[in-house]
């Protein structure tokens, strides 16, 4: 005998944006200040202009996705901690498992980016090292992880904000290299993650899409501090 469950799928992820709605997305972008990013935003952002430039490029946007990762981990790791904690009111541990599959998929979805900016920097030719490429994105995503945890322990609303404002920096530095780099226009979006990610016009349309993502991460994280403990679902 076969059950069959109706269940709700993995979120899907941020929308795909056609060639026309990104390029709106992108002058909507450079037409919105940045946040009023915090000292604990700027610890990070600093760091990475001084190694990478403050100039975007494929082999910068690698550490950052490295790092984009983070949070999500963070936040996953608690909500487990929150599922058991909360085991004998069923509602409640819910609602935390919801929080755990919709940062799974933020966690996806960075990952992508991260495996499409290593492809391009293959394909370009581009030189790593193991300092500036292995090493130190290994310890600022260990300080961003632990900030981020024990953030979420103690004020959840300040690590979500802290996620928002690491999600408009990255928003902004990919569609400002588009607008400053009009040869990738001109450069095929070699689609090799085409079946999972999408497949794009050109490059810039390529990382407009993952500059849109990053704005809907922000956005949400964004409504998460308006709400940021969990609550029974209604």
């Amino acid at each position: 005998m076969t059950i069959t469950i109706d269940r709700p799928e993995a979120p899907a992820g941020p929308p795909k944006l056609d060639r026309e709605a990104l390029r709106r997305a992108q002058q909507e972008t450079l037409a919105t200040p940045r946040m009023d990013y915090s000292l604990l935003a700027k610890m990070m952002f600093k760091p990475v202009d001084l190694m990478y430039g403050k100039q975007g490029s494929f082999t910068k946007f690698a550490m950052l996705e490295i790092i984009a990762r983070v949070p999500y981990q963070a936040w996953e790791r608690v909500g487990y901690w929150g599922v058991h904690r909360y085991a004998g009111k069923s509602a409640l541990a819910k609602r935390v498992f919801e929080r755990i599959v919709e940062a799974r998929a933020d966690q996806d979805n960075e990952q992508w980016h991260l495996l499409i900016m290593q492809d391009l920097i293959e394909r370009n030719g581009m030189k790593q090292n193991w300092l500036l490429h292995k090493a130190a994105p290994w310890f600022i995503s260990f300080f961003y992880y632990h900030v981020s945890w024990v953030l979420f322990l103690v004020r959840p609303e300040a690590s979500y904000r802290l996620n928002a404002e690491f999600e408009d920096h990255a928003e902004h530095e990919y569609m400002t290299f588009v607008a400053q780099n009009p040869d990738l226009e001109f450069m095929p979006d070699p689609g090799t993650y085409a079946d999972e990610y999408g497949r794009y016009r050109s490059v810039a349309d390529l990382l407009r899409q993952i500059g849109h993502d990053e704005r809907t991460h922000k956005l949400d994280s964004l409504e998460n501090v308006k709400d940021p403990h969990y609550a029974p679902a209604r």
